[in-house]
C-alpha cells in the first residue's frame, strides 16, 4: 500500500519511495475532484456552510501529499524528484484552474457571496467568504471559454518554467568549485572555514581545499580572503549563476515568465502583473510600492554615498585600491567594521555554538508565549541531519509539531525558509495542530568543532523561528486562513521582529555562551554588536530597495519589448548603484525570490515589514522586551490570527495605532 495513501499524523518520510509520489497525487486530485463533485451536486440552496465551508476543507488529501514532496524537492531533492515535479506540475495548476473555472462551482460561492449581507458572520468567516470569492474572480471565473483556456494554458507554462528555473540555479550552484591546494592562497581565512574546505575536499577525495557557492563557503571567502583575484572569481561565478552559455541558462526563461505574468494578468482585467498581485496586499498597488521605495531610498541614498566614499577611502589608504569592487565590497568592510568597532565576527562565533542558539531561541518564545520544545526521536524524518520536537503550552497542551534542518548538502537549495507539512485548523470541532519546520544553511560541524554561527547566522535562525511562530500559534478554524497564510507584505512581520532580540543583553545572556568555557558574552562585545547594528545600513537599505524596484521594474509595466535582460536590469539599478557594474553577472537570471518563490511583485514587503517590526519592538522596548502585556497582545492579534482580518487592523489592535516609519529611521541610524 502506497504510504501517502494511507491516514498519517506526522509525514511517513522513512516508508516513501520516489515511485510512491505519482500514483499518491494522481489519486489526490481524483479524490479531491469527488469532493468538488459532491458540493456542485449538493441538492440543497448554496450555504455558508454546504459551500464556503465545504470548499475550505476540500483536497486535504492532496495537500498533505504535494506539501511532502515539494519540500523535499526543496530540501532534499536529486534527478528523479525533480523530473517527477516537472511532470506533476502542470497537472496541478491545471487541477487548480479546474476547480477556479468551474462554473456550476462558482455559481454556488457566487450565490452565498452575493447573499452575506443576511448571514451574520463572524470576521474570519467573511474573510473566508471574501478571500473565497475573490480566488474564483481573480482565476479567471468572470472569463469567456476561449480566455478560460488561454488562461489553463499559460498557469501551465509556467508552473513549468519557475521549476525549471530553480533547477537551473541549483545546477549552476552545484557544478561550480574552486579548489586551492597552496594553503597560502587562503591567508585571511579563519582556522575554521579552512577546516570545512578540507572536509569538503576530502568528501570528494581531492587534495587541499573546496569553496563552493553554498552560502557558509561563499560568503566568509568574500568577506575574509586577501587573494583579491580568488576573491574576484569567486564573486563572478556567484554571479553569473545561470547567465552562462550553456543548459543551464536562465535568460528566456525570465524573459517567457515576465511576458506570461503580464498577458495573465491582461487577461483576468489588470493593467499589470503588480496590479493584480498588490490589489490583495497591504499596500495596493505598484504605485504606493514605488512611493514608499522612493521615499526610503531618499533618506538612505545621501547616506549610503557617504558610507560608499568612506570605504573606497580605506580601501585606497590600506591596499592603494583604485577602483572598489563588488568583490571588495564584504572584505573591506568587514575590515573597516574590525577597526571602528574592534569587532571581529570570528570572535564572536565561539558563543554562538549551534546547540546553544537553539536553546536560546527556545527559552525567548517560552518567557514570551509560554512555549515548551521537548526533541523527540519517534518522528519519521527526511534526512539525518533534522532535528525533530514536540512542542506544547504552560499547561501540557499540544501545540505543534517542529522540525528543524540545519546544515548544507548537495540535494538542497541555498538559503533559509520556513515551511508547513500540514496546517492548524477546526476541524468536527477539533482543533488540528499544525506540523512546522524550518530549513537553513549552517556551517556544519567539523572533526574539532561544533557548528559555531556568525551573528548573521544567528540572525537568520531568528528570522526563520519567528515565521515558525506564527504557524506553530495558529489559532483559526479554516487552514486557508491558518499561521502564515497572510498577505505576504505581513508575513516578514513575525519573523523580522524576532530579529531584534538578538541584539539585546538580556536575551543573549540567555544563550550566547563560550562552546568551551561556558562564559557569558562579554558585555562589551554585545554594546559592539549593539552599536555595529547599523554599520553600513544605508547601503545595506539601498541593496534592498535595489532588489525591490527590480521586481517592481519586471512586474508594473508590459515587458514585451524587452529582449535582454542584461540591459533591463541594468536600467533598473540605475538610482541605486555604487559599484561598477560586471558584465559577465546578472541579478535576474538566478533571482529565485521572484521567478521560482512567491515573491513576484512583493520583494518590496522585507523593507514594508521593516516598518512593522522596528514600530512594533518600540513597544516591548518601551515596555521591557519580556514584558507579558505586550507578549500576548501580540500573540492574541498577530501570531495566532493568521489571515482572519486585515492585517492593518490586526496591526491597530495589537499597537493601538498606525505603524510609523520613524523607528526604523531611528534604528537604521537614518534620521
Amino acid at each position: 500500500m502506497n504510504p501517502l495513501l494511507k491516514d498519517f499524523n506526522t509525514a511517513p518520510f522513512s516508508k516513501i519511495k520516489t515511485e510512491h509520489y505519482i500514483t499518491a497525487i494522481q489519486k489526490g486530485i481524483e479524490m479531491a475532484k469527488l469532493e468538488i463533485a459532491k458540493i456542485v451536486q449538493n441538492p440543497d440552496a448554496p450555504s455558508f456552510e454546504n459551500t464556503t465551508v465545504a470548499l475550505d476543507f476540500t483536497g486535504e488529501k492532496l495537500n498533505r501529499i504535494t506539501s511532502i514532496f515539494f519540500n523535499l524537492n526543496a530540501a532534499e531533492t536529486n534527478d528523479e524528484i525533480q523530473k517527477i515535479a516537472q511532470e506533476i506540475s502542470p497537472w496541478l495548476s491545471e487541477f487548480r484552474n479546474d476547480i477556479t473555472l468551474n462554473e456550476a462551482l462558482f455559481k454556488r460561492v457566487k450565490a452565498v457571496f452575493d447573499s452575506k449581507e443576511t448571514l451574520d458572520l463572524t470576521a474570519e468567516q467573511s474573510m473566508l467568504l471574501e478571500k473565497q470569492y475573490k480566488g474564483f474572480t481573480r482565476n479567471g471565473a468572470n472569463l469567456k471559454d476561449d480566455d478560460k483556456n488561454k488562461l489553463r494554458e499559460i498557469d501551465a507554462k509556467l508552473s513549468k518554467l519557475s521549476l525549471k528555473f530553480g533547477e537551473n540555479v541549483l545546477a549552476e550552484t552545484n557544478a561550480f568549485e574552486l579548489h586551492i591546494t597552496d594553503e597560502k592562497e587562503l591567508s585571511g581565512l579563519p582556522e575554521s572555514i579552512k577546516e570545512a574546505a578540507a572536509e569538503v575536499a576530502k568528501s570528494k577525495e581531492k587534495e587541499g581545499y573546496i569553496f563552493t557557492l553554498d552560502y557558509p563557503s561563499y560568503i566568509p571567502f568574500l568577506t575574509y580572503a586577501d587573494n583579491r583575484e580568488l576573491r574576484k572569481k569567486m564573486a563572478i561565478a556567484g554571479g553569473k549563476k545561470a547567465f552562462q552559455d550553456n543548459e543551464f541558462n536562465n535568460e528566456k526563461i525570465v524573459l517567457e515568465i515576465v511576458k506570461l505574468r503580464h498577458e495573465r494578468a491582461n487577461l483576468l482585467g489588470y493593467k499589470t502583473h503588480a496590479h493584480f498581485v498588490l490589489e490583495e496586499r497591504m499596500a495596493e498597488n505598484p504605485e504606493k510600492v514605488i512611493e514608499f521605495s522612493n521615499n526610503l531610498l531618499k533618506k538612505a541614498k545621501p547616506a549610503a554615498q557617504r558610507e560608499f566614499k568612506n570605504l573606497e577611502n580605506y580601501a585606497k589608504k590600506l591596499d592603494a585600491i583604485d577602483q572598489l569592487q563588488k568583490w571588495d565590497s564584504a572584505y573591506y568592510s568587514e575590515k573597516l567594521k574590525k577597526e571602528i568597532f574592534d569587532l571581529d565576527q570570528e570572535i564572536l562565533k565561539p558563543y554562538f555554538k549551534l546547540e546553544n542558539v537553539i536553546a536560546g531561541v527556545f527559552e525567548i518564545a517560552n518567557r514570551l508565549y509560554d512555549l515548551k520544545f521537548e526533541e523527540v526521536t519517534t518522528i519519521d524524518k527526511y534526512h539525518e541531519d533534522v532535528k525533530t520536537y514536540h512542542v506544547t503550552d504552560s499547561e501540557d497542551n499540544f501545540i505543534s509539531v517542529f522540525y528543524a534542518d540545519f546544515h548544507p548538502r548537495k540535494g538542497k537549495r541555498n538559503g533559509a525558509w520556513m515551511t508547513s507539512y500540514k496546517s492548524q485548523q477546526v476541524k468536527n470541532n477539533i482543533d488540528e495542530r499544525p506540523h512546522v519546520s524550518i530549513v537553513c544553511n549552517f556551517t556544519k560541524p567539523t572533526a574539532t568543532k561544533p557548528s559555531l554561527l556568525t551573528f548573521n547566522e544567528v540572525t537568520t535562525l531568528f528570522h526563520e523561528f519567528g515565521h515558525a511562530l506564527h504557524g506553530m500559534l495558529a489559532k483559526t478554524t479554516y487552514n486557508s486562513l491558518s499561521g502564515t497564510s497572510v498577505s505576504w507584505d505581513f508575513v516578514e512581520l513575525p519573523s523580522q521582529v524576532l530579529e531584534n532580540w538578538c541584539y539585546e543583553k538580556e536575551a543573549l545572556e540567555l544563550f550566547a555562551k563560550h562552546y568551551e568555557t561556558g562564559e557569558i558574552i562579554p558585555m562589551k562585545y554585545v554594546e559592539k554588536i549593539k552599536e555595529s547594528a547599523s554599520f553600513h545600513e544605508g547601503m545595506q537599505t539601498l541593496r534592498q530597495l535595489s532588489f525591490g524596484l527590480l521586481d517592481m521594474s519586471w512586474h508594473s509595466q508590459d515587458p514585451s519589448k524587452v529582449t535582454s535582460i542584461k540591459e533591463f536590469e541594468t536600467k533598473a539599478f540605475a538610482e541605486t548603484k555604487l559599484y561598477p557594474d560586471v558584465l559577465e553577472n546578472c541579478m535576474s537570471s538566478s533571482f529565485s525570490h521572484i521567478f521560482q518563490g512567491g515573491y513576484s511583485a512583493g520583494y518590496y514587503s522585507y523593507k514594508w515589514a521593516e516598518v512593522l517590526d522596528a514600530d512594533a519592538f518600540e513597544y516591548f522596548l518601551e515596555k521591557g522586551i519580556f514584558n507579558k502585556e505586550v507578549a500576548s497582545k501580540f500573540k492574541e492579534h498577530v501570531l495566532s490570527k493568521g489571515g482572519t482580518e486585515k492585517p492593518m487592523e490586526l496591526y491597530k489592535r495589537f499597537r493601538g495605532q498606525e505603524p510609523k516609519p520613524d523607528a526604523l529611521l531611528k534604528r537604521a541610524g537614518l534620521i
